[in-house]
């Protein structure tokens, strides 16, 4: 079936450009005029991806090449899309990096799988006519990369930005579509992970509305509405569902720490537990003093050390928790969920207690301890994922263990990336399996099926127990 739906592509010459300003800002003013928008994020990221969703009132889905299978990848971006006025696809890096001098999963080579037209965010802080150079080569690169127009970011003035738009006019076939000031008075404060996400600030809404504001003041909406209404038609299958589902009265509760410490969540990971039995149960580990009753839980990466203070006076929620594990409750761990399995946070040199389920401390360090895609190979036995599984994830963290025994039981060996340490990731302990590897059930499908089975057997179990 052919299907037609307006988007495009924000992309930049690196990374830094301005794209999430311009994306976040893009997305808030296309809601406002009425329309219906749907946001992606290529990339493993979900600090950008969360303030898109703010930005448009919806969740933002990931469209990551690396991670997920290129059916799956246009799958999701036609069923996500249904029913929508408009999608914005926010790219990461520059427009041609991918993993290789190839450019392997870049941007471009999504913009081209989506037949998507690409907008290329250029930041013009103290450059003039070398912009024109930088376009002239990004236009010339890759003929099938259909870049449809220029927003120039970062311009200092009027005389500034007239150089810049007359070079790119004689040099280059590109358009320019808009231009955007230097920002002031906008407070998306960033830290050690780039945006600080927008759990945890202040004026969520405010912000937003400050920022596409004064963004609007310089880009041509219509005509990037214009634009991505030009984008071809796509043929794609019939039902182009991505998840898999079960029909089954079996259902399980699973329980989703979702708070200001932990909020690194893929919204397909969520849809693919409910589609397979599940119902979700979110909890706050800061201010929750006892654990719900569920069957399965999911803690997912975040900043427990920026909140390590307020989780480490909830005693009783963790005391439960622990109790809870001792007892077979299901637990699957990602990065900062891992980190509150843990017996301490060194943070700014101040110690917090953790929860004390795993015999080991995790310190932060200023620089980041390891940062990019991984592969691991599931090495023993868990209650996930057979031994000999392939998994694709990626990783992200300034923390690093301390005071742990070498001999304790690693799911994964680490193929590519740091893990734990030692090439290894994955710590198995009971029903528990906790790693600094984030997956995505797109390219993971294992993981959901894996969490919702654990989970009826625990069911079952306290079940016939009781």
């Amino acid at each position: 079936m052919t299907y037609k739906i307006p988007r495009v592509v924000i992309a930049g010459l690196r990374g830094g450009s301005g794209k999430t300003t311009l994306s976040v800002s893009l997305c808030r003013a296309l809601t406002a005029s009425g329309r219906s928008v749907t946001a992606f994020k290529k990339g493993p990221d979900y600090i950008d991806a969360g303030w898109l969703s703010k930005a448009t009132g919806r969740d933002c889905f990931n469209l990551d090449t690396y991670l997920i299978p290129p059916e799956l990848v246009f799958n999701s971006f036609v069923y996500h899309t249904r029913g929508s006025d408009i999608a914005v696809v926010e790219g990461n890096r520059g427009l041609f990096d991918g993993v290789d001098a190839g450019g392997t999963f870049s941007t471009a080579e999504l913009s081209k799988e989506l037949k998507a037209p690409v907008l290329l965010v250029v930041d013009c802080t103290k450059t003039t006519t070398t912009i024109a150079a930088l376009l002239k080569g990004a236009a010339s690169f890759d003929p099938e990369v259909n870049i449809a127009g220029v927003i120039l970011n970062n311009i200092a003035g009027k005389r500034h930005e007239m150089v810049i738009r007359e070079a790119i006019r004689e040099y280059t076939p590109l358009e320019v579509v808009g231009s955007v000031r230097k920002l002031s008075d906008i407070d998306m404060i960033e830290r050690h992970m780039g945006l600080k996400p927008y759990h945890e600030h202040r004026d969520v809404e405010g912000v937003i509305e400050r920022l596409t504001e004064q963004v609007l003041k310089g880009i041509e909406l219509e005509r990037i509405v214009e634009i991505a209404s030009k984008a071809p038609e796509l043929t794609c299958e019939e039902n182009p569902d991505p998840y898999e589902r079960r029909d089954s009265p079996q259902r399980v509760t699973i329980g989703v720490i979702r708070d200001r410490a932990f909020q690194f969540y893929y919204p397909e990971n969520l849809n693919a537990l409910k589609g397979l039995g599940a119902d979700l149960i979110e909890i706050d580990a800061t201010t929750m003093k006892e654990l719900p009753d569920v069957d399965g839980l999911y803690i997912g990466g975040g900043f427990p050390e920026t909140n390590a203070l307020l989780l480490s006076e909830n005693r009783s929620f963790m005391k439960e928790l622990k109790e809870q594990v001792e007892a077979g409750l299901p637990l699957y761990a990602e990065c900062g969920g891992l980190m509150y399995l843990g017996q301490y946070i060194e943070f700014q040199g101040k110690r917090y207690e953790m929860t004390g389920i795993l015999p080991m401390g995790f310190i932060l360090h200023e620089r980041p301890v390891a940062h990019g895609y991984t592969v691991v190979e599931v090495v023993r036995d868990n209650p996930f994922y057979p031994r000999g599984t392939v998994i694709k994830g990626h990783e992200f963290h300034y923390s690093a263990p301390k005071g742990y025994n070498q001999d304790i039981g690693f799911a994964f060996k680490m193929l590519r990336g740091k893990g734990v340490g030692n090439a290894m990731d994955g710590i198995v302990y009971k029903n528990v399996l906790a790693t600094y590897t984030h997956v995505h059930t797109f390219g993971t499908p294992q993981w959901a099926k894996a969490l919702v089975s654990a989970s009826l057997r625990y069911r079952d179990e306290r079940g016939c127990k009781r």
